[in-house]
């Protein structure tokens, strides 16, 4: 695979301004925007017929695999998180107790809130104490690797290490990581993520990586054609064919959007995450220095500037504004320029 260096990486981006807004959503390379507009004229003229549509996504299935060093068997795809971690939060005990951050996004809080009627219960703690209050009355502990309300990183080694002295299972939702974040899924039961902001992909694919002696309890409750081991042979008929890996969890693709993902992780992996990471937290940081705050090992920024967002967004900066607080957050397509304007605006 031919690298590609960061400044080589940021032709393949045309941003309208300063765009500091993906963790709300991310921006996508030319090769997913002509990947996907090509299929779009294709589908219009009704030139093709649409096997090859489903291709991208096990391209894409295979990138996610290794961006986060799991076998590509034990990856599931779908359209968004809570429906993947919502099987799993389905497979739990009954009378479990789940172990999440107070300040957790509620694609991984609902999914186990609705299981109250088995008495599944949910405990909220500060997110900075998760690991220290993982015990042997604990039955899961659900978190994201990248807090979207507040930026921060979880401790994983900590969560993980703990979860493993009390056998305690372990969902991590790593959409505002994987992309930006170097990310190891082996030490975790459940790893799922969208892919439509860090890793730069339309709002509809998402990924879950989980270990087979947990994918066993799994019930595939959405099971489709596209849950068996050969989808172009599971169109009719009984008997129960499901896939042994963790494809018998797959929805049927929207085939556009993974269209576009697939090239899309593709840029990521040649530009390579370390590569990614070492930009992104460059960036966030001499931001957080312009304003007077100390490093942090996030790529999201938050700070409290009164008139911020409409200063910046008169200025052609578009960032966003969660819990009153002003939110940035850099990536790949984002430079020392982004950041020094951005300063001058919001500091005069």
């Amino acid at each position: 695979m031919e690298r590609l260096t960061i400044a080589d990486a940021q032709a393949l981006w045309q941003p309208t301004g300063a765009y500091l807004n993906t963790a709300s959503y991310g921006l996508p390379p030319t090769p997913a925007w002509d990947a996907l507009q090509a299929a779009l004229e294709d589908w219009r003229g009704g030139r093709t017929s649409w096997e090859h549509w489903g291709v991208p996504g096990e391209e894409a299935r295979a990138s996610f695999a290794r961006l986060v060093s799991a076998p590509v068997e034990t990856v599931a795809i779908a359209a968004n998180v809570s429906t993947l971690v919502g099987l799993v939060a389905a497979a739990v005990p009954d009378g479990a107790r789940v172990l999440a951050p107070d300040v957790e996004f509620t694609s991984v809080l609902f999914p186990f809130m609705a299981q109250a009627s088995r008495g599944v219960s949910v405990q909220l703690v500060p997110a900075a104490e998760l690991a220290g209050e993982i015990g042997p009355d604990v039955g899961v502990v659900a978190f994201s690797a990248v807090q979207m309300a507040s930026g921060e990183v979880a401790d994983l080694g900590a969560i993980a290490e703990a979860a493993a002295e009390h056998e305690v299972i372990t969902v991590v939702d790593a959409t505002q990581a994987i992309g930006w974040l170097p990310f190891d899924a082996a030490p975790f039961d459940v790893v799922a993520a969208h892919a439509y902001k860090w890793m730069l992909s339309p709002r509809g694919t998402a990924f879950m990586a989980i270990r087979p002696e947990r994918l066993e309890a799994v019930v595939p409750h959405a099971a489709g054609w596209y849950a068996g081991e050969d989808p172009l042979t599971t169109f009719f008929g009984p008997p129960l064919r499901l896939a042994e890996s963790a494809r018998r969890l797959d929805t049927s693709p929207a085939w556009f959007m993974w269209v576009a993902t697939a090239p899309a992780l593709a840029v990521i992996e040649r530009i390579g995450v370390e590569a990614i990471h070492e930009h992104d937290l460059g960036l966030a940081n001499r931001f957080r220095a312009g304003l007077g705050l100390e490093p942090r090992d996030s790529a999201v920024v938050f700070c409290d500037i009164e008139g911020a967002a409409e200063r910046l967004e008169q200025a052609g900066i578009r960032a966003a504004v969660r819990g009153g607080r002003l939110r940035t957050s850099w990536h790949v397509y984002n430079t020392t320029a982004h950041v020094d304007r951005t300063l001058e605006v919001l500091l005069g």
